[in-house]
């Protein structure tokens, strides 16, 4: 499993290119018939895909958790972002189709993954934080998410914010998770950009169009940098750092955190005029 260690502000601002996209990117996420995980040292969240696609998959053990199983002392988030499939905790199974999400909490020892069907297989995107307490596993499916809709045509970001995993939503310990779509016409991603010092951040985009990208923004509101972003690129984000995107076409992504707390308004916005 690969490893993100945490990266101070000062040393950020000497980063080129190729250090940030070592430093922070998870590409090469989605494989075909894998499971594929990075564990970040930012809140010990660990960010995964599972792309069944002849076979079903089993969320295995790593040996960087020294657990007996996966979720022994973790709990996960689960958005589809592909083809109908399902995911089975324990037995139970849950039809988890594009853009559901399944929470499962600490505790569970197996996890299965499985596409309806291999012509359109699912891609289930993951994101883990150590559990101190054990909430139910629950699905929720993309109609029934808190929406909230924002932006506009004239600023080039309309956008539907659905909310999956927060204090309104599905309980958890620690995770909070949804997804952003943005509208025909729009390709800017959370602007006014904002920060928020007691929890990590990471973005995974999906549905960028073939041969299109999205320039994803990083660093300190005073001091930032961007690195391009291809369909199914992860990318962690410190505290510190702002997390902002524009695409060269509309497209979608998944958020996630966790930290101090479960609020998903606990962020400090930095005014457009004050982003350098």
């Amino acid at each position: 499993m690969k490893v993100i260690h945490s990266v101070h502000p000062e040393d950020f601002k000497s980063y080129q290119t190729a250090q940030i996209r070592e430093r922070f990117l998870i590409d090469q996420l989605v494989q075909a018939d894998r499971l594929n995980c990075t564990y970040t040292h930012y809140d010990r969240m660990i960010v995964g895909a599972v792309h069944p696609v002849t076979k079903s998959l089993e969320l295995e053990n790593y040996p960087n958790l020294r657990a007996d199983y996966f979720l022994e002392r973790r709990e996960i988030g689960i958005i589809n972002v592909a083809g109908d499939g399902e995911v089975t905790a324990d037995g139970q199974a849950f039809q988890v189709n594009k853009l559901d999400c399944l929470y499962i909490g600490k505790g569970v020892k197996s996890v299965k993954f499985t596409s309806k069907n291999s012509a359109q297989p699912a891609v289930f995107y993951l994101l883990s934080a150590p559990a101190h307490a054990v909430y139910p596993t629950t699905l929720m499916t993309n109609e029934d998410a808190a929406k909230v809709h924002t932006g506009s045509i004239e600023t080039a970001n309309k956008r539907t914010i659905n909310k999956y995993i927060h204090l309104e939503g599905i309980k958890s310990c620690q995770l909070v998770m949804g997804l952003t779509i943005l509208h025909d016409g729009s390709v800017w991603n959370t602007m006014p950009s904002h920060v928020h010092d007691r929890r990590m951040e990471a973005y995974f985009y999906f549905d960028v169009p073939v041969g299109q990208r999205v320039f994803h923004y990083m660093g300190e509101g005073q001091e930032t940098r961007h690195i391009l972003m291809d369909n199914y690129d992860a990318v962690v984000s410190p505290p510190w750092s702002i997390h902002s995107g524009s695409g060269t076409a509309s497209y979608s992504f998944i958020w996630g955190m966790a930290g101090e707390n479960l609020d998903y308004t606990d962020m400090d916005a930095i005014a457009i005029p004050d982003i350098r």
